[in-house]
């Protein structure tokens, strides 16, 4: 079984990966302090999905929990084309032709350098928006929503799959890598998570 994709640093008390495909350095300023949070979110979250494919080998790929649920690289591939998607329709920045989402070779690799190759550019047509764009309401499949509402969307659309395939491993006995904080598989000298009535009275 191969290893969780972390490694801790415990004299740091942090969590650090052991590869990070889109460092801190790769995440451009925004021309907005204030929406600085906007591109750093977004590449972390790119992090840890790619954390959480790394975990799966070639043969998981069809795994599915319930004959009603997305298999694992159903799951993978709908997390490429719904964020192209979002990106392309809802917030109108620069995307490739469908067609050329999907890697050519689908392997738990490809999918994950796929993911990141994709973010990537986003990363400073991002960082260039002004606030007053991101506040400009536009259409969202239905309805009409502000920029920076559909953005935390996609964030949470990401969230809900990752998690997903949290689940999945487990199921598979894989071991599940810490993304908001440690798991039952890695936790460190520093980890506080609220599991008590004591950590959720702290002030």
């Amino acid at each position: 079984m191969a290893p969780p994709p972390v490694l801790w640093d415990h004299s740091l008390m942090a969590m650090t990966y052991r590869d990070t495909p889109i460092p801190e350095s790769a995440v451009p300023r925004a021309a907005s302090p204030l929406l600085q949070h906007v591109p750093d979110t977004y590449a972390g979250e790119t992090n840890k999905v790619a954390g959480v494919w790394n975990c799966f080998a070639l043969g998981d790929l069809p795994f599915r929990i319930h004959p009603k649920s997305s298999s694992v690289q159903e799951v993978m591939k709908h997390q490429l084309l719904s964020e192209r998607r979002f990106f392309g329709e809802f917030l109108g920045s620069p995307e490739p032709p469908p067609a050329e989402v999907p890697p050519k070779e689908e392997t738990p690799d490809a999918f994950r350098s796929r993911l990141c190759e994709l973010a990537r550019p986003r990363l400073a047509w991002l960082a260039a928006r002004t606030p007053e764009w991101w506040t400009e309401r536009v259409p969202f499949f239905d309805v009409v929503r502000e920029r920076i509402w559909i953005f935390w969307r996609r964030v949470l659309h990401t969230a809900h799959h990752r998690t997903q395939l949290t689940v999945y491993l487990r199921l598979l006995g894989k071991p599940v890598p810490p993304t908001y904080g440690p798991t039952a598989d890695v936790t460190w000298s520093g980890a506080d998570p609220t599991t008590s009535l004591g950590a959720a009275g702290r002030k």
